[in-house]
């Protein structure tokens, strides 16, 4: 696992090291998350990796993240609520699971 400390180094580390799964904030210093997810996604090297929204923001984002690239959208919040992030580990498992067998399949 690795942590970056704004959307410009994420990026960085991503493409130094392509990760299986990303957690993206986003609200980042220097790059925003979105600006992150469409680079990301726009990447020959990166777009195959889910990526999962982590937000402050409400909701209204979630079809537009989406749209963009994002597998899942998680509003900070509603996890917080969540009993241990029981929710957000079972998606990562979920994800890693789906996404190791379809690159087996490619």
């Amino acid at each position: 696992m690795r942590i970056a400390g704004d959307g410009e180094e994420g990026l960085r580390l991503v493409q130094e090291n392509p990760p299986d799964l990303i957690l993206l904030d986003m609200l980042l210093p220097k790059m925003g998350g979105a600006q992150v997810l469409q680079a990301l996604k726009q990447n020959s090297v990166t777009a195959h990796i889910p990526v999962i929204v982590l937000s402050s923001l409400s909701q209204q984002n979630e079809t537009k993240l989406k749209d963009e690239g994002a597998a899942l959208y998680f509003e900070k919040s509603r996890l917080e609520l969540d009993t241990g992030g029981a929710t957000l580990v079972a998606a990562i498992e979920r994800l890693l699971r789906t996404s190791k067998v379809a690159a087996r399949k490619h």
